[in-house]
């Protein structure tokens, strides 16, 4: 099973070139982030068209997330996360997809640092670190997936010492990402890619693509029990030089099918 994210920076705007890329790589499931389209104006039609069953949680202007699946319906389970009613940020949705739980995310980028946005970040990185936990509790096949914005290390961003006053690259965020991988999720892209310089996103301005200096912003993480399921992990990085793009690349990983208990 291939499972994917993108963030597709404008799901109307970008639309020739998700489906260009869908029909290339054909995942099975994909999650969307910054649809930056009302619930409304999500393109349902499009998308069915080309094979995949949609659910989504849009907003005018900004944010936005959608689940797609040519593998059985998603089932929805959460839309938003719990522990702010308040927050009206379209940032999260979660589906039962084909035997696994998927939550597809959007962490607030944070910046300027410090003040308000920057808390916002932090308080939402505190809520989804609380929901992972009962996820990984559960035991299910579950995968959290999307723009963390955060790059982990020194070897996710180029030239890192250009990074240290950002909110991507912030000690506190750094820290938080950890303590979300130590409830036991597996980073599929570092986990299989342990030395590469590795991107998922490449900025618009200063030729960045062609100089590949990028951040890696965009994680897979796999519960316990899809860590072993684990073959492949890559990033569609030659999407990011088509014309129209996205500045983010699709990230995607390969699980092996699960294993038939025997029985009795």
């Amino acid at each position: 099973m291939k499972i994917a994210t993108y963030n597709v920076n404008g799901v109307n705007g970008r639309l020739p070139v998700l489906l260009r890329w869908l029909d290339e790589a054909e995942p099975d499931i994909v999650c969307l982030q910054e649809l930056k389209a009302p619930q409304e104006k999500f393109p349902a039609a499009a998308i069915e068209a080309a094979g995949y069953e949609a659910i989504w949680h849009g907003q005018k202007s900004w944010n936005g997330v959608a689940m797609l699946s040519r593998v059985g319906t998603p089932v929805e389970t959460r839309r938003g996360l719990p522990g702010d009613p308040l927050d009206l940020h379209s940032r999260y949705i979660e589906a039962a997809v084909n035997g696994v739980l998927i939550g597809g995310l959007y962490l607030p980028n944070g910046n300027p640092r410090p003040g308000p946005k920057f808390d916002y970040k932090l308080a939402w990185f505190e809520r989804l670190i609380l929901h992972a936990a009962t996820l990984i509790e559960s035991g299910v096949p579950a995968i959290l997936m999307g723009d963390f914005n955060v790059m982990p290390t020194e070897r996710d961003v180029y030239k890192p010492e250009r990074w240290l006053d950002d909110a991507l690259f912030a000690p506190e965020i750094r820290a938080a990402y950890f303590r979300l991988l130590d409830q036991g999720w597996t980073d599929a892209l570092r986990t299989l890619h342990p030395d590469e310089t590795i991107y998922t996103f490449w900025d618009y301005f200063r030729n960045a693509f062609v100089r590949d200096a990028g951040l890696r912003i965009d994680h897979v993480l796999l519960s316990p029990p899809l860590a072993g399921r684990l073959i492949r992990a890559e990033v569609d990085s030659h999407v990011r030089g088509w014309e129209k793009t996205s500045d983010h690349a699709p990230v995607w990983i390969e699980l092996a099918p699960a294993k038939k208990r025997r029985q009795r």
